[in-house]
């Protein structure tokens, strides 16, 4: 009777009891049914960590023997095949020498009549000519002795009175005129050719004493022979083939020492340094990776298409035959490589002003953490220096790209 009674004077207890614990119950249901955002984790640890630079270059062999054609003509045989080795002085191509033979003839027609020619200049002119000039100076001679005693007799006339003064101005007009057709005449025979002429028919003997040096060469050069040790490696004419003179016909070279000429981008340059070490692939056979390091680093700048490019010289340590000379391939350039490097994947970064966070998992809620990189960040993984260590979590993003992370936000890992 008493409890009945003090329940009717703290009726507003009751309903105040009632509705605290209907909040309590429905929070803790709020709590336990609502949804919490999805991420994608990742465990912080150590591994080697590599810093690189790839681009593109060209297989170069140090050492090689481009057989050009000595002169036109045509391949009459070839003693090799692709992928044969050759000894220094191994016999590769023999080309025709019935044009050469034509040509030395030729030329050597050319110089003897250069010659005769050069020969007959300086004497005064053929023996022909000579003969003539030697006869035109007899004759002037004797028309020059007849006229002088002409003139003789008729200045004697003159003095008894028997002869006029126009006679003897007659006579020595006419003695005048041998005199001058007898000078022509020696003229003509010692000097008719001057030094001019005598330069140019020096010159006409001097080329065509070239033509036949050169006539010669083809001659001697119709067996070509390798002047080093090396594997044939590219061929690109047939037996009978006409090639015109310097056109390639033959290829040899050392695959032992190869290089690769690479391009890299003006970026990239002041990155790389001499001994580096390289990986070079190449899609023909992606199956296979070749080793290098770099022997020289880009030293100018030169345009390469729409490219700014450095040329960067390296060296295969690993030929192989399957690597063959002019071919493209893909070079990776390892600038910087820690053994033992904490690391998490890039993705997990975030940047703010100057700072650099990531969110770490703590009872399924993100803890904002600023961290310090070290030297080594490449596409996929960064250095981590100072504030996380080892086997933290690291939240990379939410699976929805419609959620935002934030510090102490509730989540749900997942792999």
């Amino acid at each position: 009777m008493a409890n009945a009674v003090q329940s009717r004077k703290h009726p507003g207890l009751i309903w105040v009891s009632a509705i605290v614990l209907v909040g309590i119950i429905v929070i803790a249901i709020r709590m336990l049914t609502r949804e919490r955002v999805e991420v994608r984790v990742a465990l912080v640890t150590y591994r080697t960590l590599e810093k690189t630079v790839s681009t593109n270059g060209m297989i170069r062999p140090v050492e090689k023997f481009p057989a050009h054609a000595p002169f036109s003509g045509v391949i009459e045989q070839i003693y090799v095949h692709v992928g044969d080795h050759v000894n220094k002085g191994t016999l590769l191509v023999r080309m025709d020498d019935a044009d050469a033979k034509s040509r030395l003839a030729t030329a050597q027609a050319g110089l003897a009549t250069a010659t005769a020619s050069s020969h007959d200049l300086q004497g005064g002119g053929t023996v022909e000519e000579r003969k003539r000039y030697k006869s035109d100076i007899a004759t002037a001679t004797l028309e020059q002795k007849q006229a002088a005693s002409k003139l003789t007799v008729e200045q004697r006339l003159f003095q008894k009175g028997a002869a006029s003064g126009a006679e003897v101005a007659n006579a020595q007009q006419q003695l005048d005129s041998a005199n001058l057709m007898l000078k022509n005449a020696e003229a003509r025979a010692t000097s008719r050719y001057g030094p001019d002429d005598l330069t140019t028919a020096s010159a006409r003997v001097a080329d065509s004493r070239a033509a036949v040096s050169s006539a010669h060469s083809n001659i001697a050069n119709v067996d070509i022979r390798s002047p080093i040790s090396g594997t044939v490696y590219n061929i690109p004419v047939s037996q009978f083939d006409y090639v015109p003179a310097g056109d390639d016909i033959l290829d040899v070279a050392d695959l032992n020492r190869l290089q690769v000429r690479a391009y890299f981008d003006e970026p990239e340059i002041g990155k790389l340094e001499r001994g580096q070490p390289v990986t070079i692939v190449w899609d023909a056979k992606p199956n296979l990776i070749w080793h290098g390091h770099v022997l020289l680093a880009p030293t100018t700048i030169l345009t390469y298409g729409t490219r700014n490019v450095g040329v960067c010289i390296i060296t295969v340590d690993d030929p192989t035959s399957d690597l063959i000379p002019n071919t493209n391939v893909t070079v990776k350039v390892t600038q910087m490589q820690h053994e033992h490097a904490l690391s998490i994947p890039r993705e997990a970064l975030h940047t703010e002003g100057n700072t650099t966070f990531v969110y770490r998992l703590i009872e399924n809620k993100l803890k904002r953490t600023t961290v310090q990189l070290g030297p080594v960040v490449n596409l996929t993984n960064a250095e981590i220096v100072s504030g996380l260590a080892a086997n933290d979590v690291v939240v990379l993003g939410p699976k929805s790209s419609l959620k935002e992370l934030s510090d102490g936000l509730e989540v749900k890992p997942t792999e």
